[in-house]
C-alpha cells in the first residue's frame, strides 16, 4: 500500500509539471486574481491599485505585463495607482515596464504612491505616471539613485593568493573585458562607460518627460546617485507631494470626477510546481562555481544598493 502511495505521488507531480510544460509551451496565461480593497463593492467604476514590489527582473517583469494587459483590457478600469516599494533593477526589465505603462496611461491615466523605497528603476517606473499624473510620496520614502552600475568585483588579487588565474580562449581583446579575476583596464572602462552612458541619457530623457518643471541640467544635477528623502524629493521637483497611498487613491478619484469607485489589485497565484521548485530553492545552497560564473556576466542595472565606480 505505501509503494502504491508513492507512486501515485509521483504520478501526480509528474502530471502537473507536464501540464505546466504544456502552457508555458501553448503561452497560456492564468488570470491574474482581483482582490477588493475599498470603496463601493457594486461600483461599475473601478481604480486599480498595481502593487510593484522588490527588485524588478523576471520572473516578476512578466506577471507584471500580464496584470497591465488585464488592467488595459477591463472597460471598467477609469484609472490606476502604481503603487512602487522597490529598490530598481535591470534596465532592460525597467525601461520595458515603463513602456508598457506609457502606452496604458493613453487609456487610463496613472497616479503613483510610492512606499519605503522607490529608487533607481523603482524611480524611472514611476516616471510613467507622465507630465499629467502626480508622483506622491509617504512621508518616510527614500527615492532617486538616478544612475547606472554594473556590479563587478575584482577577484584578481583573491585569484593570485590561490594560484587561480584567468586563461580563456577569446577572439578578441574585449571578449573578456569583464572577468572578475582581470583587472579592469583603462579601454575596458572606456567602452563600459560609454555603454552605461547611454543607459544613464536615457534615464535622464525619461525624467525630462515626466517632470516637464526640471530641465536636463537640472536632472543631471540630482541623478547623480544618491538617495532622497520625501521632503527633499518635493523640494527638488522629483515627487509632487507626500501623502500615503488612500490619499492617492482619493485624489485619482477626485481627478477622474469618481463617487467612491470600487479600489481593487491584482494578485497571480503561484502555480504547484513553482511552488515546489520555490521552497526547493529557499533550502539549496547556491553552486559556488555558478557564483563566479555569474560574476563575470554583464548586468546593466536601474538599482539602489551596490558600490561601484562604474555607478554613472
Amino acid at each position: 500500500m505505501r509503494i502504491l502511495v508513492v507512486l501515485l505521488l509521483i504520478s501526480v507531480c509528474l502530471n502537473f509539471s507536464q501540464l505546466a510544460s504544456s502552457k508555458r509551451y501553448l503561452g497560456a496565461k492564468t488570470p491574474a486574481n482581483e482582490r477588493y480593497l475599498s470603496g463601493r463593492l457594486n461600483s461599475s467604476e473601478k481604480i486599480v491599485v498595481l502593487e510593484i514590489e522588490g527588485v524588478i527582473m523576471s520572473p516578476m517583469t512578466e506577471r507584471w505585463e500580464q496584470m497591465i494587459d488585464q488592467i488595459e483590457a477591463d472597460p471598467d478600469v477609469r484609472g490606476v495607482v502604481l503603487a512602487i516599494d522597490s529598490p530598481g533593477g535591470l534596465v532592460a526589465d525597467s525601461h520595458r515596464l515603463y513602456k508598457r505603462l506609457v502606452k496604458l496611461r493613453e487609456t487610463k491615466p496613472i497616479y503613483v504612491a510610492m512606499g519605503r523605497i522607490a529608487a533607481s528603476g523603482g524611480y524611472y517606473m514611476a516616471m510613467a505616471a507622465g507630465p499629467e499624473g502626480k508622483v506622491y510620496a509617504e512621508e518616510i520614502t527614500w527615492t532617486g539613485s538616478i544612475g547606472v552600475i554594473i556590479p563587478r568585483f575584482d577577484l584578481s588579487k583573491l585569484g593570485e593568493q590561490f594560484g587561480v588565474k584567468s586563461d580563456s580562449l577569446i577572439t578578441g581583446e574585449m571578449k573578456d573585458s569583464l572577468d572578475p579575476f582581470k583587472p579592469l583596464s583603462d579601454e575596458d572602462r572606456k567602452v563600459w562607460g560609454d555603454i552605461i552612458g547611454e543607459a544613464y541619457d536615457e534615464f535622464v530623457r525619461v525624467i525630462d518627460d515626466g517632470r516637464p518643471k526640471l530641465n536636463t541640467e537640472a536632472i543631471k544635477t540630482l541623478g547623480d546617485g544618491r538617495i532622497y528623502t520625501a521632503k527633499q524629493a518635493v523640494a527638488n521637483g522629483l515627487v509632487d507631494e507626500i501623502g500615503d497611498q488612500q490619499q492617492v487613491i482619493d485624489a485619482l478619484a477626485k481627478s477622474l470626477n469618481l463617487e467612491d469607485p470600487k479600489v481593487v489589485r491584482y494578485e497571480v497565484s503561484r502555480s504547484f510546481v513553482e511552488s515546489l521548485t520555490g521552497m526547493q530553492a529557499e533550502v539549496t545552497p547556491r553552486d559556488p562555481l555558478r557564483q563566479i560564473l555569474d560574476a563575470s556576466v554583464p548586468r546593466a542595472m536601474y538599482l539602489f544598493g551596490w558600490d561601484s565606480e562604474l555607478v554613472r
